[in-house]
């Protein structure tokens, strides 16, 4: 896997899912939305951490500057 994050859009993502983490357990969303944000938040927080993104790859996008 070859890295095709940058770093703002790797933090952008990781302040995105910590938003939707603290949005669910305080309660603010719940049921279905609220397990569809925590999966969103992990997805967000996994592609962070590798700076690897499948679906920039599908869409010919990159963000990082190597």
């Amino acid at each position: 896997m070859k890295k095709n994050m940058g770093s703002l859009d790797r933090g952008l993502r990781l302040f995105v899912a910590a938003v939707l983490v603290i949005l669910f357990f305080s309660g603010q969303i719940s049921g279905v939305l609220g397990i569809i944000g925590l999966v969103l938040a992990g997805v967000f927080i996994l592609t962070s951490l590798v700076s690897f993104c499948p679906l920039y790859v599908a869409l010919g996008l990159k963000t990082s500057k190597n």
